[in-house]
């Protein structure tokens, strides 16, 4: 039976709450079957041993599975049948671990989910290998749905043409995350075009293509699509956030790597705008210098937080979850309509 009664998001943030269980269990139940699948594609006799082993590195590391949850979710929200959409819940998953490998090469970050980074391990040249084998293993999982399930040669030509235009939006995305860092400032309108690009057009897509895979109607596939996008724009504001406030072991990665590689972040921008002449001087003091030392790191964040430019993004993260959930209207009341709810409440409930 649906839950019928639905907690705001600050009331949501407490572990011990049933909607943040029932999520865990559901994406604990997704990612069993995804994470087999995965497994199922990458034989251990398979040669060279080192790059299958750097493709896999990040896969077997964890990770919430939240591209793929999405994908199956959106499958049964449209009456689809779970198994007939898992080869592509295993492929955007895939995708999504390509795009990190190459991220952090890029950001030249050693942690990743609380492990070494796949080029800190086994160099730079294997982990780019590593990046472009899990892209075409990705593009490998689609085709064999053929095979594995009813979906029809159409409905993967559509699945395939999605995946590879958000590969498209993300090196798009990140080419202007870098492109950015050599600016002072940049605009609100300009961070949420790179977001967009870099984070929710790949949920948007995991969505989407769930909903195709489960045989929905084309608005169908366009509001669970429109839901999966503001969240993800939602979960990218909330990310910012942790990377400056998070406790590393939790986070997985460097604390204020984003001041070190002087990302133009939201509460960045908000920061910047708001700050005294000396202010902004002591932030761009520290911003993008990768000899930053934790204490003026933290200073930085402490100074962040007295503008009030944390609470601001928070804020502009609750609107956007607001309007991810008002995409849902239409749809009846069931389990996975639930269950997405949830989801966009788990991701305001990532708090700093």
């Amino acid at each position: 039976m649906v839950n019928s009664k639905r907690l705001s998001s600050r009331e949501i943030r407490s572990e011990e709450n049933p909607l943040t269980q029932n999520l865990s269990e559901a994406l604990a139940t997704a990612s069993k079957a995804v994470n087999h699948t995965l497994a199922e594609m990458f034989d251990d006799a398979l040669e060279p041993t080192k790059l299958y082993a750097a493709s896999k590195h990040l896969i077997t590391a964890g990770g919430k599975r939240l591209r793929p949850y999405l994908v199956l979710e959106a499958c049964k929200l449209v009456d689809g049948r779970p198994e007939d959409a898992l080869r592509v819940a295993a492929a955007v998953e895939l995708i999504h671990t390509f795009t990190l490998i190459h991220d952090d090469i890029m950001d030249s970050d050693d942690l990743r989910r609380g492990v070494p980074t796949v080029h800190t391990l086994w160099g730079t040249p294997i982990a780019i290998s590593a990046g472009d084998l899990l892209f075409a293993k990705a593009n490998e999982a689609i085709l064999s749905s053929l095979k594995a399930s009813k979906l029809s040669p159409r409905r993967i030509l559509k699945i395939i043409s999605l995946i590879t235009q958000a590969t498209i939006s993300i090196c798009e995305g990140q080419a202007l995350d870098i492109l950015y860092e050599e600016r002072a400032i940049i605009s609100k309108k300009e961070y949420f075009n790179t977001i967009a690009k870099k984070t929710a057009v790949l949920l948007e897509t995991s969505a989407k293509v769930g909903a195709i895979a489960g045989w929905g109607k084309a608005a169908q596939v366009r509001r669970v699509g429109r839901f999966a996008y503001y969240s993800g724009l939602a979960f990218q504001v909330i990310d910012d956030c942790l990377g400056l406030t998070a406790d590393e072991k939790i986070l997985g990665k460097p604390v204020g790597s984003d001041i070190r590689e002087g990302k133009r972040t939201l509460i960045m921008i908000h920061a910047l705008t708001h700050a005294t002449t000396d202010q902004r001087k002591q932030i761009y003091a520290v911003l993008g210098r990768a000899s930053s030392t934790p204490d003026e790191i933290d200073e930085v964040v402490q100074l962040v937080r007295s503008s009030g430019s944390l609470d601001y993004a928070f804020t502009q993260a609750e609107k956007l979850v607001v309007r991810a959930k008002r995409q849902l209207s239409p749809f009846p009341p069931s389990p996975s309509k639930e269950n997405l709810l949830n989801l966009a409440d788990y991701i305001i409930s990532r708090k700093y």
